[in-house]
C-alpha cells in the first residue's frame, strides 16, 4: 500500500476496475485535473502494466482487491466510479458467478461506502442493458430484449440489477448517483485476447491469420475512442442529472466492414476473413442514441474512426506476439 497524499485540498476520487481498459484511462484524466486517485482492482482481468506510470505519484494509490467483498478505503472519498467487471463474452461466459457478483454484491458494497463517505458514485453500465435490441438506434427510453437465462444474461443482468440497485439507493436513501451506459468503445490498453471484435480483429491480421466474422458479417457495431469516452464520463460525474446516460459514437458499421477497414490498415497480405456461426444472443444492431448526452452535457465524439483505428493500431504492433 502506498503512502497517502498529505494535499488534503485535493478531491479524492475512487476508481474500481483501475487498472482495466477504461478504469486506467480514467485514473490518467483524473490525476491530470488535479485529483487524488484511488484505484481498486483485484486484477483478474486488469492490468498492472496500464497504471505502472502513476505509481510513482504521490497523489495515486492502488489496492488489489475483490469489491464483491467489503469495501474499506480510509480517509475522505468525494467521488466513486464503479468500473469493475469482467466485460467481454470469454470473461464473462468464463467466470459468470464473479460477473454477477461485482455487478450485485460489488455495487452494494460501494454505494453503501459512498453513503459513509458521503460520496458522490457513478456506475458503469451498458449498452448490453438493450440486449438483442427491437429499437434501432438504442435510446434510454428503450428497455431493452434480454434473455435473463442466456450465456450473455450473466452479463446483461448484472448490469441491468446494478441500475436498478443504484436508482433504489439515489431514491430511497438521496445517495448523489450517476449511470452510464457504455456503447463498444476502443483505443490502447485493450487487451489482445478478451475476445472483443476489435481486439479479436487487430491480432488475427497483425499476425496473419483469418479474421474471425461470426455471422454473415451484417450485424452492426458502433465504435467510440477512449478519449471521447472519458470526456462523457467526467462531464456526467460532475453534472446534476441522475438517469441513465448512453455513452458511444453513432457512426454505425456492419462487422464485415469493420473487418476490411482492419485488413486494409494492417495491410498483411497473409490476413484474410473467415465466417464462424454467430453466438447465442449475439446483438444484431448497436447503435447509441445520444440526444440525451448531447443535450444535458454538451457531449458528442470528436475522434472519426479512422484516427481512432490509427492509434490503436499503433499499441497492437507492440503488444501482439507475431511468431
Amino acid at each position: 500500500m502506498r503512502k497517502m497524499s498529505s494535499m488534503s485540498n485535493q478531491k479524492r476520487v475512487l476508481i474500481t476496475g483501475g487498472a482495466g481498459f477504461i478504469g486506467s484511462h480514467l485514473c490518467d484524466r483524473f490525476i491530470n485535473e488535479g485529483y487524488r486517485v484511488v484505484a481498486i482492482d483485484n486484477l483478474i482481468t486488469g492490468n498492472l502494466e496500464n497504471i505502472a506510470h502513476l505509481f510513482p505519484l504521490e497523489e495515486f494509490e492502488f489496492y488489489n482487491h475483490d469489491v464483491s467483498k467489503f469495501v474499506h478505503v480510509p480517509g475522505n472519498i468525494d467521488y466513486i466510479l464503479h468500473f469493475a467487471s469482467p466485460a467481454s463474452p470469454i470473461d464473462y461466459l468464463q467466470m459468470p458467478i464473479q460477473t454477477l457478483k461485482v455487478g450485485s454484491l460489488g455495487t452494494h458494497n460501494l454505494l453503501g461506502l459512498a453513503r459513509v463517505k458521503n460520496a458522490r458514485v457513478l456506475i458503469a453500465s451498458t449498452s448490453e442493458v438493450y440486449g438483442d435490441p427491437l429499437v434501432h438506434p438504442q435510446s434510454e427510453e428503450y428497455w431493452g430484449n434480454v434473455n435473463p437465462i442466456g450465456p450473455r444474461g450473466v452479463y446483461d443482468e448484472a448490469k441491468r440489477f446494478q441500475e436498478a440497485m443504484t436508482m433504489a439507493y439515489h431514491t430511497y436513501h438521496g445517495l448523489e448517483t450517476r449511470i452510464v451506459r457504455i456503447f463498444n468503445t476502443y483505443g490502447p490498453r485493450m487487451r489482445v485476447n478478451d475476445g472483443r471484435v476489435l481486439p479479436a480483429f487487430f491480432s488475427q491480421a497483425i499476425r496473419g491469420e483469418g479474421l474471425t466474422v461470426f455471422g454473415d458479417g451484417n450485424q452492426t457495431r458502433s465504435f467510440c475512442y477512449v478519449d471521447d469516452l472519458v470526456e462523457g464520463i467526467y462531464r456526467l460525474l460532475l453534472s446534476d442529472y441522475q438517469l441513465p446516460v448512453n455513452m458511444g459514437n453513432p457512426a454505425e458499421i456492419t462487422i464485415l466492414e469493420f473487418a476490411d477497414e482492419i485488413l486494409k490498415l494492417v495491410n498483411n497480405p497473409k490476413a484474410h476473413i473467415i465466417y464462424k456461426p454467430l453466438p447465442i444472443d449475439d446483438p444484431k444492431q448497436r447503435k447509441p442514441d445520444i440526444t440525451r448526452a448531447n443535450e444535458i452535457l454538451g457531449w458528442q465524439p470528436k475522434v472519426n474512426r479512422h484516427e481512432g483505428l490509427k492509434k490503436t493500431y499503433e499499441y497492437f504492433k507492440e503488444v501482439v506476439s507475431v511468431d
